[in-house]
């Protein structure tokens, strides 16, 4: 099978279409053919050895977490699929090798879903990673109907998926963003605010009492910013800084496969609650350029590589 591969750690020049031998579907797993890969941020971090430390890798290495496609083969024992399935899923698992750039890969049952029927298999493995962060940061500190909520970075991946799960639960969205993508945020339901010096004036403008939670999915003063904007009881999570646990007593959330909060997701696209922002499209042969165009920080929306 054709995939990309890196056989060390580097800059995007390491990435390279291969043949690679057909992945091996463990009992609890199934084949699936890779219709769509996204990238995330992580993909070119981990690419360039940063989560070293942290995730054993065994070259070559496929990169890849987000996957849409058909099931081509159940294992042994995976009742939930059947041949012909469509699917989408966050295909993480516990050391990086088979990823989801790739033609077939071999995803574990508890990182799948059937793919949401009003999206496209492109539109559909642009979700996983970012919606299910979106999704369980949200879980995480309980938002409810009638709640303010500050999100930073609210025009990113990860920050639009939020901006539209928070706005179907009820709950009043200010989010931090540049100018440019002000009139965005507006169409998702978001109040914007713009970054930098003054955002806690703006932040209190639009909330004088404060705001009840505060998400963070890319903010560079988040102690301070929080401690200043925050209304008593209030709570704040994070996917990027630690000190939203260690210093505010708040969540620190690093996002999980999951089902059952996939299900939930694809209930909330079905029902056209969010929808998904999809900014360029590549090929498989092209998985570098989409690196690199994911790592300089500037897009809006998610960068999906078709296979």
């Amino acid at each position: 099978m054709r995939a990309i591969t890196y056989d060390r750690f580097g800059g995007s020049d390491v990435l390279q279409l291969t043949d690679q031998p057909e992945p091996k579907v463990s009992s609890d797993s199934v084949l699936v053919r890779v219709r769509a890969a996204s990238v995330n941020p992580v993909d070119w971090k981990i690419r360039a050895g940063y989560l070293d430390q942290i995730i054993d890798t065994e070259f070559p290495a496929i990169p890849g977490w987000d996957v849409a496609g058909v099931v081509e083969r159940p294992g042994l024992d995976t009742p939930e699929l059947a041949a012909g399935d469509e699917v989408y899923g966050y295909v993480r698992k516990d050391w990086l090798h088979g990823g989801t750039f790739a033609e077939l890969v071999s995803a574990p049952v508890r990182t799948l879903a059937r793919k949401p029927a009003s999206l496209s298999f492109e539109e559909a493995a642009a979700v996983p990673l970012a919606g299910l962060t979106a999704y369980q940061t949200i879980e995480r500190v309980g938002v409810r109907d009638g709640q303010t909520v500050l999100v930073h970075a609210a025009a990113g991946g990860v920050g639009q998926f939020a901006v539209q799960i928070l706005r179907a639960r009820g709950a009043r969205v200010i989010g931090t963003a540049s100018a440019r993508n002000h009139e965005h945020l507006r169409g998702l339901g978001a109040e914007p605010v713009e970054y930098g010096d003054g955002l806690v004036e703006r932040v209190r403008a639009l909330a004088p009492q404060g705001v009840d939670v505060v998400l963070d999915y890319g903010s560079d003063d988040l102690v301070p910013t929080t401690r200043a904007v925050l209304a008593d009881g209030g709570t704040v999570a994070s996917i990027v800084d630690t000190a939203a646990r260690d210093e505010l007593g708040g969540h620190y959330v690093w996002v999980r496969p999951s089902t059952t909060d996939l299900d939930a997701l694809t209930r909330l696209i079905d029902d056209g609650a969010v929808k998904v922002d999809v900014a360029q499209v590549f090929g498989l042969a092209d998985a570098a350029a989409a690196h690199d165009l994911v790592a300089e920080g500037h897009v809006r929306g998610k960068v999906v590589v078709r296979v």
